[in-house]
């Protein structure tokens, strides 16, 4: 086990917060997360500041951590700035985690902070997400990854949105891989959606709160075929702030009762694999890593949060972590099991696809929940006995399959 634990942990609610700044909403999160932790602002030794849209949509290319935490009145602290894609923030976890293991520092900060949604920006937004992914080699990296899903083609009469991020065509390419090479269906996929945002009904944090069935996933709006609008996560403002102590200290503090155990994390990038050889996924070499330290496997997670930016990803990454078979992935998603009071709860925060993606911050998102259920506070969304948590996040593309993931195994309080 490692001598590092979380804190504390806080986020503000997510949906389109168009009259906020970054540093508003950073700010809300550091507030919560000191305020979880018992702590003030001038425990925190040093911080990492995750964001992905500023450069391109503010012109804040640099500096962006040091204009936010220097306006919450951080000053003389190292801060360090993680743009890693959607995997930003769980990458700025891993080198706080990985400074105070090696006692740099006893408490640390990471927050995930962005905006995505300006109105008056429309296509510079799309534009945006142009920018997680290898400009130079975009049109061999596509045209590889749509060919992928030849062979499975959409019904007569369907007709793609005209708007849409680059990813939703990835992903769609690669459910028609799936859906070729497994028999995955398309209703299969839909249930990923309609289990998420049924679960975000109980998150009061959530973008989106209402209820789908499977039939209203598949009927909603096509966005490329077999992708409906209801299997896409939405672009999302928002922030999140996790506070990373040793042990140590955290015994020290009323509030290290309530401390979280940081069991292992394993990062990946992605490599030249074939499409047949999806056991070489980079979720599958980062969950490896990350079970290896925690000393533990798929088969002690209580509760997991798996990046599922779209549907078919929450499949693909079942199978990548470990929780089935390669190709059990549709199956799982339509038994049930994986539904809060199922045999493995996935996404009870609503996921991506419904409590929203605010790219930075999104990692960062998933180890607040986890944080929350496994120290038995999720009130109404809660897992009973949860005891170990796992969180998969992935970032940007290159080549198959996403260009970097972070996979974080928590354990909960012994108390």
């Amino acid at each position: 086990m490692s001598n590092t634990v979380i804190l504390g942990v806080g986020m503000t609610p997510l949906g389109k917060h168009l009259d906020r700044s970054v540093r508003s909403l950073a700010a809300e999160a550091i507030t919560g997360a000191l305020a979880d932790a018992g702590l003030g602002r001038d425990r925190i030794e040093a911080a990492w500041f995750c964001n992905t849209r500023q450069g391109a949509l503010e012109g804040q290319h640099g500096v962006r951590g040091q204009a936010s935490l220097r306006a919450y009145g951080f000053e003389g602290i190292p801060i360090f700035n993680t743009d890693n894609a959607c995997a930003s923030s769980s990458s700025g976890l891993f080198q706080a985690f990985a400074a105070v293991e090696a006692g740099l520092f006893e408490v640390a900060l990471v927050v995930g902070a962005e905006k995505m949604n300006y109105p008056d920006k429309r296509v510079e937004m799309f534009e945006a997400f142009k920018g997680s992914w290898d400009r130079e080699l975009a049109d061999d990296h596509i045209a590889a990854l749509l060919a992928i899903g030849e062979g499975v083609d959409p019904p007569e009469g369907n007709v793609d949105s005209a708007e849409r991020s680059v990813f939703m065509d990835i992903y769609a390419a690669q459910a028609r891989f799936h859906m070729k090479t497994f028999g995955t269906t398309p209703r299969q996929i839909a249930a990923i959606a309609a289990k998420n945002h049924n679960h975000s009904l109980r998150n009061p944090f959530a973008q989106y709160r209402f209820p789908l069935t499977i039939d209203e996933v598949l009927a909603d709006r096509m966005v490329v075929w077999p992708i409906t609008r209801s299997m896409c996560a939405p672009m999302s403002d928002g922030a999140c702030a996790i506070i990373v102590a040793s042990r140590r200290f955290a015994e020290t503090m009323d509030s290290g009762r309530r401390a979280v155990s940081i069991r292992g994390i394993g990062v990946s990038s992605s490599s030249n694999r074939t499409a047949a050889q999806y056991d070489r996924h980079l979720t599958r070499v980062a969950a490896d890593r990350a079970y290896a330290k925690a000393g533990v496997g798929p088969e002690d997670v209580s509760i997991a949060e798996l990046h599922d930016a779209s549907a078919i990803a929450e499949i693909l990454h079942s199978e990548n972590v470990g929780f089935c078979a390669y190709g059990d992935g549709g199956a799982l998603a339509e038994s049930g099991e994986t539904q809060l009071g199922g045999r493995l709860p996935i996404n009870v925060s609503g996921g991506l696809l419904s409590k929203g993606h605010p790219i930075g911050a999104t990692g960062a998102i998933q180890i607040f929940e986890l944080v929350t259920q496994l120290r038995g506070e999720a009130g109404d969304r809660q897992v009973e006995k949860a005891r170990i948590g796992l969180a998969e996040n992935g970032g940007g593309f290159h080549g198959l399959e996403e260009a970097a993931c972070v996979v974080t195994i928590l354990e909960a309080p012994k108390i």
